[in-house]
């Protein structure tokens, strides 16, 4: 207790250990959705990795960013693979740019250490700047369309149709057109929003968590309805934690070393020029994208537990954002996408954490989780998928500080926000974002407002779309 006291100054800050473990056991709880909603997401990159590679690699990345930001900057914040980053992994840069997913843990370790290096040259904050606000309050938004979007195709709601690209699943399945075996995950994606959303609206503490794990037995409840549901389901069970272990060790651990720095199969089809632009474009989509998430992220949850200082700063801003960069790198190694900040941490604090102990009990929470993967690989995708949506939504929160009426930066923001999920790509709504507010300023006469680093921002988008696109 005296060496706890001594790091992390308990009482000094007027908490109790008692209110610092139940601070990040609730943490825990309100963000432990990301282990299965990232495993099930990157299990959809062709010859990537499977599932109980995906959730020990998000799990030890969590750990180690936690315990992290615990210890450098004594904050009672969390941390683990990021909602849009993981997105933009999986389907943009695998799916969409063609990059393998040992090719594209590469650019995850550039972001890493670029970020470090940023940090501890205090360029970061020039960079954040350099982002016209419009475009930098629509990017999260932007987003959260995207990760939404992706939740209801997942889960089937959301299909494609010739004529208007996209379309809803028919659910008349008293026509016979379509059967209960197909309609019966969709209504369990939709229930478990639903009882996510009134859960929270109750405030009742974990409720993705719970409405995952309620959706999971609703699902299999269910499952006794649609005929040979059940047929070889234990055929590929295994119930020993230790499996996982196994293929985290040979298909995720070390491969952006072994594999990763390998571009020939897309150079096959691509020019050296259009690798090396399509890496600094997208490196730099994965700094921004995680910039913005991070610094919104610790003003925001340290705003709601009143534990800014008197400037209204984040205590250790610096120390906090150096945990973030540093768990990152430590990502890009284990196997998955940028680890970041969590606004779920907020949680956390209501209950009155304000130290790294809360932190050090939730990375402790992680560490435990990772023997927990036999049953987290029977979460189902229709239940991973309503997180999806609900997370989506939670992040359209930040459109309302849009001047939708101030022409010049709505149309900016819209463009961002709106190209991320029609177009399935987030570097290119960040790309239409910057490239139009630069024009519109341009031909207004507003050429001289536009700062230096906003003009090589979007002139790399622009050559981006003219090399690679």
């Amino acid at each position: 207790m005296l060496s706890f006291e001594k790091i992390f100054h308990i009482k000094e800050t007027g908490s109790t250990m008692k209110t610092e473990v139940l601070a990040g056991i609730t943490t825990f709880m309100t963000m432990a959705y990301i282990l299965m909603v990232n495993s099930e997401m990157f299990t959809e990159i062709p010859g990537g990795v499977s599932y109980n590679a995906i959730y020990i690699a998000t799990a030890i990345s969590a750990c180690i960013g936690t315990v992290l930001i615990g210890l450098l900057a004594n904050l009672p914040l969390a941390q683990a693979s990021a909602m849009g980053s993981n997105a933009f992994f999986v389907y943009t840069v695998c799916l969409g740019f063609g990059l393998s997913y040992a090719n594209a843990l590469v650019l995850i370790l550039i972001d890493g250490i670029l970020f470090i290096l940023l940090t501890v040259t205090g360029l970061r904050k020039k960079i954040f700047e350099a982002i016209p606000t419009a475009v930098r309050v629509s990017i999260p938004a932007g987003v959260g369309l995207f990760i939404a979007f992706i939740g209801l195709k997942d889960s089937g709601i959301v299909v494609a149709n010739p004529s208007t690209y996209v379309g809803l699943a028919s659910f008349n399945i008293l026509s016979g057109s379509v059967a209960w075996k197909d309609i019966m995950p969709m209504l369990v994606t939709l229930s478990v929003l639903i009882a996510i959303a009134v859960l929270t609206c109750r405030k009742v503490k974990g409720a993705v968590l719970w409405g995952i794990l309620g959706g999971t037995l609703i699902y299999y409840i269910l499952g006794f309805t649609v005929p040979g549901f059940y047929e070889g389901f234990t055929d590929g069970l295994n119930f020993n934690p230790f499996a996982a272990f196994g293929d985290f060790g040979t298909q995720a651990f070390g491969r952006v070393f072994t594999e990763g720095f390998d571009f020939s199969p897309y150079l096959a089809e691509h020019g050296k020029t259009e690798l090396a632009l399509l890496i600094a474009t997208t490196a730099l989509a994965f700094c921004l994208v995680d910039m913005f998430d991070t610094i919104g992220t610790l003003y925001g949850a340290c705003a709601r537990g009143n534990i800014l200082t008197e400037e209204g700063e984040v205590p250790n801003l610096d120390k906090a954002m150096l945990a973030d960069a540093i768990a990152t790198v430590c990502g890009a190694v284990c196997g998955t996408s940028t680890v970041s900040s969590y606004v779920e941490a907020s949680t956390g604090i209501a209950e009155g954490g304000k130290t790294g102990m809360a932190a050090m009990v939730t990375g402790a929470l992680f560490f435990v989780s990772m023997f927990l993967s036999p049953i987290a690989m029977l979460v189902p995708g229709c239940a991973t998928a309503a997180a999806l949506i609900y997370v989506g939504i939670m992040m359209m929160n930040c459109a309302r500080n849009i001047d939708w009426l101030k022409t010049e930066d709505a149309v900016p923001a819209f463009l961002t926000l709106a190209m991320m999920p029609m177009t399935y790509n987030i570097s290119y709504g960040i790309a239409f974002g910057v490239i139009s507010y630069v024009l519109i300023r341009v031909f207004t006469g507003k050429a001289g407002n536009v700062k230096t680093g906003t003009w090589i921002i979007a002139a790399l988008f622009a050559v981006m779309f003219f090399v690679t696109h």
